[in-house]
């Protein structure tokens, strides 16, 4: 993925203030690093460590609404304080999930190592855990892996922490891009991981995102908010939810930037962080786990809780994620979960479009060149349209497909 710009879909353009950052370097006052230390049993990294060392760090976070919550989503919602986190802590390999009294006393000696290696409090560092669920971690490793992180902080050190959050993922998904602002320019790195269990009820993977802006720990929060509605909250890969879905937005500060609220700046930066996170939420449903293709449904009408019941039940179909795969336009995929979202209703008063191929018109077959359509499916992405009666409301979501080697990588995954 190095060779392709970042801002890679046709769904999702860059801002003109924003430039693609290849140094290799954080934002200021961010150092990270990642290591091996055998949680994973082919040696690859699994620890991971990014702190903020600016004492005026600002931060949010969201967490999995899954009623089966990590040991590490349990300890930093209810240990850390979520306003001012200046480190963050993973390891992959291992999720702590249903893991007991232990699996929290194991996050929060994760928390207390990685407090001691960035000389913070330990109410200041959140944790994440990612893997197998209901395995105990080896936690000796793991604190003694973040130790040794602690001396190989480097402001450089976002690929490492990257590679090293990593499971299923076959490529990791990181960016530093530079937002030009009134007041000067800052900078937003990000790292995320993700491609299986994942379905658009709040965030479903691992997202860490910096910036040297200094933001009001409500803005963050609110910036936060509207932007993983309209990203992470909208992508599907197998419609699972995850037991250790966690994002956090770190702010050190240390540009001398102040964005305040509700200026142009904010604008500027919001639509940086908001078009950003779309594209990663795009890598995520890309990565999905054997995925040749992604698929983006638009649904329109007059009811918002029906488009996106809908949007919904599209993007988390079984069988149009499989004829997605397959590059087979059948059409009759998409009309099925329509109806399977509006019982009842009948006949069903719906048009689809692929492509911009129009395929039914009030839920009925419409003469349509089905050789086009044959090669339009065949691409990259595809995009679908639901068309329901009404006007003013609108869903989307992105999804990828689903093939045999997602089987494959889920039927084997312990063993």
């Amino acid at each position: 993925m190095s060779n392709v710009p970042f801002f890679s879909s046709r769904w999702v353009s860059g801002p003109d203030n924003v430039t693609e950052a290849h140094d290799g370097s954080l934002p200021k006052g961010f150092r990270a690093a990642g290591g091996a230390f055998g949680v994973k049993p082919d040696g690859a990294k699994d620890v991971a460590l990014i702190v903020s060392d600016s004492a005026e760090t600002t931060s949010a976070a969201r967490f999995s609404r899954s009623g089966a919550q990590s040991a590490p989503v349990l300890h930093s919602r209810h240990e850390s304080k979520l306003w001012e986190l200046r480190a963050v802590v993973v390891n992959s390999g291992n999720a702590n999930a249903a893991t007991g009294q232990r699996g929290l006393e194991d996050a929060a000696a994760m928390s207390a190592a990685a407090a001691v290696a960035a000389d913070i409090d330990a109410h200041q560092v959140a944790v994440a855990s990612t893997g197998v669920i209901g395995v105990p971690l080896p936690i000796a490793r793991i604190t003694s892996g973040i130790t040794a992180l602690g001396s190989e902080l480097r402001a450089d050190g976002a690929a490492d922490f990257a590679e090293a959050i990593r499971t299923t993922d076959a490529f990791p998904k990181a960016v530093s891009l530079d937002v030009a602002l009134e007041a000067g320019t800052v900078r937003i790195s990000i790292q995320a991981k993700g491609a299986g269990m994942i379905s658009p009820n709040f965030a479903t993977l691992l997202v860490f995102i910096q910036t040297d802006a200094a933001l009001e720990a409500d803005e963050a929060d609110l910036l936060l908010s509207v932007c993983i509605k309209r990203s992470f909250e909208r992508i599907s890969v197998d419609g699972q939810l995850s037991t250790s879905d966690t994002i956090v937005l770190q702010a050190s500060g240390a540009s001398g930037v102040r964005i305040e609220p509700k200026t142009a700046d904010e604008q500027l930066f919001g639509e940086a962080l908001d078009a950003a996170l779309r594209q990663i939420a795009l890598l995520v449903a890309r990565d999905g786990e054997g995925a040749r293709r992604v698929g983006r449904v638009v649904v329109k009408g007059g009811d918002q809780h029906l488009c996106e019941r809908v949007a919904h039940a599209v993007g988390d179909s079984p069988l149009v994620k499989t004829a997605l795969y397959g590059a087979d336009p059948n059409w009759g995929r998409i009309i099925q979960a329509v109806g399977a979202a509006l019982p009842g209703a009948s006949p069903l008063n719906v048009d689809i479009s692929i492509e911009d191929i129009v395929v039914c018109v009030n839920g009925s077959y419409i003469e349509h060149d089905e050789q086009a359509l044959a090669e339009a499916v065949k691409r990259d992405e595809v995009e679908y349209e639901v068309v329901l009666p009404g006007d003013g409301a609108e869903a989307e979501r992105y999804f990828s497909d689903l093939g045999h080697e997602y089987v494959t990588i889920n039927a084997e995954y312990t063993t």
